[in-house]
């Protein structure tokens, strides 16, 4: 009889760096299969370890999401609060503003695993996960319209809602993330950029005579 062949030997890892690389399991087998996909066995395939040692880091499937998602959720706030300042300063404002999708873009090519679980989602994503991304949404979009309300005044017009525009840019930058992380060739990055320094400068210019 055939005997199973046996699994490499998982050598052995601090705990929080077993910890990291199960979380990073868990990640690369929502990104393939979606959340739907995703069991201890799963992890324990894609990390090349056995479901014992998945448990010696987490009492659980539960826990290790629940983990996955604290980190993810750093990661993913931390770089859209640090594109997207508190406060414009003594910065001009379109410049600014074309700062500020450089550094998102940036930090979605940089980051695509972190990314498109966020910007793609699927109806199997968990209503825990809804959630927290609907809040950090909303987080983002009112540091926007703080950002565009005094952006406005500041260069003198044009006449917006900053709470609509807060919207429509929010709106805009999640479906061009979305391209990015799904068909990153399909759009070079420096288009949106030039589209968006045109509009600026036309905003400065005014209507035509």
């Amino acid at each position: 009889m055939p005997s199973t062949p046996r699994r490499p030997y998982a050598p052995r890892l601090a705990r929080q760096e077993r910890r990291e690389q199960l979380l990073d399991a868990a990640l690369a087998v929502i990104e393939r299969k979606g959340y739907g996909g995703v069991s201890i066995e799963a992890i324990a395939r894609e990390a090349e370890v056995t479901r014992p040692v998945v448990y010696s880091a987490f009492d659980g499937l539960g826990p290790l999401l629940h983990a996955l998602l604290d980190r993810q959720e750093r990661r993913a706030l931390g770089e859209l609060l640090a594109a997207v300042p508190a406060e414009l300063g003594d910065q001009d404002p379109d410049a600014f503003l074309v700062e500020s999708i450089r550094r998102l873009i940036g930090a979605v090519r940089d980051d695509p695993a972190t990314w498109r679980p966020i910007l793609t989602g699927g109806a199997d994503t968990p209503a825990v996960v809804e959630e927290r991304i609907a809040r950090d949404r909303e987080l983002v979009r009112t540091r926007v319209e703080s950002l565009l309300a005094v952006g406005l005044a500041r260069r003198g017009g044009p006449d917006i809602d900053a709470a609509v525009a807060s919207h429509a840019v929010m709106g805009a930058a999640e479906h061009f993330g979305r391209l990015l992380v799904q068909d990153p060739n399909r759009l070079d990055p420096e288009r949106i950029v030039a589209t968006v320094e045109a509009l600026l400068a036309a905003l400065r210019r005014g209507p035509v005579e």
